[in-house]
């Protein structure tokens, strides 16, 4: 996974942007034209620029990048409240803050306050130092929002966290992503793309299982031996 790059000291995961980009992109793969003919509806050029600089470094859109091609069958696929969460995910593999988040927000039980401050400290816990107190709290208030906006965190104040229901696809989507990274087997189980659907381990190889069935995936696992594997599906892709 890339290490080196963050846009939350400045956006979220911006999912409505990114919405207006790929539905209109899609089908016909011009994703520069898109972006320059202010699909996401900005008032003024520099904010368009801003926000187009923002969703390339956290989408890339190239198309010669597996991953982004695989986003975008991804986008054709999946019911429409499902998208959040595959841009949240795919969102994950590419900014290491909103990555180094999981933990607060997974291990924080269903109905209990996500707190700003949780966000905060965990910034400083990684990167001690590195950032003032204005833009920790600043960027802690943004990933909040990222993960509002994928359904795992709801209210406009308390920030209570909540559940998004799970399905195959996005199951799918997160094994592919770490399949993509280069894990196997069971690390594909432990990879922070998996871990971010927030889900135990019997729920998972269920889904995976009808992901499976469904020709998204090949599953094995027998003998405390898992095989997932995504070969057939790539090759599509190409």
């Amino acid at each position: 996974m890339k290490q080196n790059k963050t846009i939350h000291t400045s956006r979220t995961i911006m999912f409505t942007e990114l919405s207006h980009v790929m539905n209109h992109g899609v089908e016909n793969d011009d994703f520069d034209a898109i972006l320059n003919a202010n699909v996401t509806n900005k008032r003024s050029s520099d904010n368009l620029l801003k926000t187009n600089r923002y969703l390339k470094q956290l989408y890339g859109f190239d198309l010669e990048d597996i991953r982004f091609r695989c986003l975008k069958h991804y986008w054709k696929l999946v019911y429409n409240e499902k998208k959040s969460i595959i841009t949240l995910l795919y969102a994950i593999s590419n900014d290491f803050l909103l990555r180094e988040s999981i933990d607060v927000v997974i291990n924080t039980r269903i109905g209990e306050r996500v707190a700003i401050e949780r966000f905060d400290e965990n910034i400083e816990k990684y990167h001690p130092g590195n950032y003032s107190a204005n833009t920790r709290r600043s960027t802690a208030q943004n990933i909040a929002s990222s993960w509002k906006q994928a359904g795992y965190i709801q209210g406009k104040v308390k920030n209570i966290r909540v559940q998004p229901e799970q399905d195959y696809f996005t199951v799918a989507f997160a094994s592919l992503l770490s399949f993509l990274n280069g894990d196997r087997g069971d690390y594909i189980l432990l990879s922070k793309s998996v871990k971010a659907l927030a889900l135990n381990t019997e729920d998972l190889r269920e889904l995976i299982k009808e992901a499976s069935k469904r020709d998204l995936l090949q599953y094995q696992y027998g003998g405390a031996v898992t095989v997932i594997s995504f070969e057939n599906q790539i090759k599509t892709m190409q």
